[in-house]
């Protein structure tokens, strides 16, 4: 499912016309940064707790159909799975392209998405959106994901990427099994030789790989 290495592509991508006209023109113009001013970026990689946070906090939630896997249909991961919150998910719900779920639903659908393998992302634009707040999670996977992946394919995921957290291995724990690895959709983690290898400048502690350590050998740490 994961791209993994920059450049890698399916046949049947998003266009390099459809991001520039469409994607990287929005992330371009979000992520600007004047001389001397700092901002925060709106393309932020989250985790299982990050999201279970905002969740818990929001007062209406609602749920849709991810347009990049019902458009692209590479992999075979959850569909309706594109969450919303407060007045992101009341504009949905009242013009028909989302239903309300209760807190219980919604986690039951980050459960699910996360074990698929999914990054779960916060991804701010349009009218309701508010620097530093966030309305709406996305659970993306880099094959079909237009954001997600156009960032991979060109190698622009430590430009425009914002991390929460970042994984740490200890090493004396690891058996290099490699499971961390397949699950890894920035190919921060590699098997070299039979062993495992981690590029932390790679990482932006989405947490799948600290789910599927058989040796609990791989902890998040806040940034």
């Amino acid at each position: 499912m994961t791209h993994k290495k920059q450049g890698y592509r399916f046949e049947d991508d998003w266009t390099l016309e459809r991001l520039e006209t469409r994607t990287f023109t929005v992330t371009k113009e979000v992520t600007t940064v004047p001389v001397n001013v700092e901002m925060d970026a709106e393309h932020r990689v989250l985790n299982l707790d990050n999201v279970k946070q905002i969740l818990g906090k929001a007062r209406t939630i609602s749920v849709m159909d991810c347009n990049c896997r019902v458009k692209r249909g590479h992999c075979d991961a959850p569909v309706n799975v594109c969450m919303d919150m407060n007045e992101t998910a009341e504009r949905n719900i009242a013009n028909g392209t989302a239903r309300e779920i209760t807190l219980d639903e919604a986690l039951d659908v980050l459960k699910k998405t996360h074990e698929a393998g999914l990054v779960h992302m916060a991804l701010g634009s349009g009218e309701f959106y508010k620097p530093g707040v966030i309305n709406s999670v996305c659970s993306c996977c880099s094959c079909c994901c237009t954001i997600l992946s156009g960032i991979l394919r060109f190698g622009l995921a430590p430009h425009l990427l914002k991390s929460q957290a970042v994984s740490v291995t200890d090493v004396s724990a690891c058996t290099d099994c490699g499971d961390c690895v397949d699950r890894c959709q920035f190919g921060a983690r590699e098997m070299v030789d039979g062993s495992h290898t981690f590029n932390p400048d790679l990482c932006f502690g989405c947490g799948l790989c600290v789910s599927t350590c058989p040796t609990n050998a791989i902890t998040l740490v806040g940034m």
